[in-house]
């Protein structure tokens, strides 16, 4: 069988623990028997991370802008404890926050869904996507501790030289301060990208906030939504029959719950990064879920929703064998081979990543699963296997299907 050529490389960023194991045999068994891979390595893992002094990830978000799409491996945000496990410089920012701040992006993230694993929300039948802001608000915010007494003043200083005072907080005992922003240029990038995506694949979109409380800033985002939909969006969507819908946020959360799925939650930064897991956990699994992260300037870059799996990665290295879902991490996969194959007109890079992508499904409809499923999939018989026998399960489905 030839290997399928790539015109064009993709950015691919290695990662850290139990997933950069999983990494490594997914290149082994899924994707290099079948194509000739091209890629622009990082290696993200913390270790690397610090010899470089963190300027990997820079180069890496770079090397995103330049190639239009990545494919990232989980990496560990460091921690107290990172910093003497790893012996590190500092305590180096989360990869994931690096790259969403420079590529100035939304993460979409959407459930994997499979026949036999049903959500623990009875009446959720469509997947459920969350869009999520991936720039500013606590994720970059300014913090101080407060350690006595004393009055909060705040001036915003304009580039003419002129300022103006922001009303500040009066302790009159210990405390915290916590001053976070975000930019009209990102929340109309954030607007447009959910607009897009809502219309390409043809779905509802909801956003909601906390307006009556915040405001301003909260309200801001609102409005910003509002203007952009009615200026740039309002005839598309309803030429495409489909609804933008804005409501608080702790009514979207009811409306979400009593719903049957099937539209875009598009909601801001920490929303969004909540959100998220309690969608994920509620479909099944973040092991099964998918995350893009878009940029305005329709960049790509692709990675799996959860972590690093510290824990099996433990047993891992006693030579114990773990039962790691891959899941996700392949998607990630597949979803960066996919689009690098849309934008090359290279249908053999679609069609093999779809078939990939039916193989793992396949393989769990059929009852064959890594522990984490084990008691969320209904089936008269199920095979937990451990992490390379599940990998090697989806590799010969793959080979016939690729035949």
């Amino acid at each position: 069988m030839n290997k399928i050529k790539m015109i064009n490389p993709i950015v691919e960023m290695d990662g850290d623990e139990m997933t950069r194991i999983i990494w490594a045999m997914i290149k082994e068994n899924l994707i290099l028997p079948f194509v000739d891979l091209n890629t622009e390595y990082y290696d993200l893992g913390l270790v690397h991370r610090n010899e470089t002094d963190d300027t990997v990830t820079i180069e890496c978000a770079n090397a995103i802008k330049k190639h239009k799409i990545g494919v990232k491996c989980a990496t560990i945000t460091p921690n107290a404890q990172r910093m003497t496990e790893y012996n590190l410089k500092k305590m180096w920012k989360s990869p994931n926050g690096t790259i969403r701040e420079i590529l100035d992006g939304t993460v979409f993230r959407e459930p994997i869904i499979v026949r036999n694993i049903m959500p623990t929300v009875s009446c959720w039948k469509k997947p459920i996507i969350i869009a999520r802001h991936a720039y500013g608000d606590v994720y970059s915010a300014k913090e101080y501790k407060v350690t006595s007494a004393g009055c909060l003043k705040a001036e915003y200083l304009f580039k003419n030289g002129e300022s103006e005072n922001i009303q500040g907080f009066d302790f009159d005992s210990e405390g915290i301060i916590q001053i976070m922003h975000n930019k009209d240029i990102s929340i109309t990038s954030f607007a447009r990208s959910c607009f897009n995506f809502a219309l390409e694949r043809n779905m509802d979109l909801w956003f909601s906030t906390k307006d009556t409380i915040s405001k301003k800033y909260d309200h801001h985002f609102k409005d910003i939504f509002s203007q952009v939909f009615n200026n740039e969006y309002a005839d598309r969507f309803k030429s495409a029959g489909i609804e933008y819908f804005y409501t608080l946020i702790d009514d979207a959360v009811a409306r979400v719950i009593r719903s049957e799925g099937g539209f875009i939650w598009a909601l801001k930064n920490y929303d969004g990064d909540v959100m998220s897991d309690m969608v994920s956990s509620a479909f099944g699994s973040l092991a099964m879920m998918t995350s893009v992260l878009v940029s305005p300037d329709n960049q790509f870059e692709f990675e799996a929703a959860h972590g690093t799996v510290t824990r099996h990665y433990y047993k891992h290295l006693k030579g114990e064998k773990t039962s790691t879902n891959p899941i996700a991490t392949i998607f990630a996969w597949t979803g960066a081979l996919k689009k690098r194959g849309e934008m090359d007109s290279t249908n053999d890079l679609v069609v093999f990543s779809d078939n990939l992508e039916k193989s793992c499904i396949e393989a769990i409809e059929q009852g064959y699963i890594t522990k984490d499923l084990q008691n969320l999939v209904v089936s008269d018989k199920i095979t937990v296997m451990d992490t390379e026998s599940f990998i090697i399960n989806i590799a010969k489905r793959l080979k016939e299907k690729m035949i």
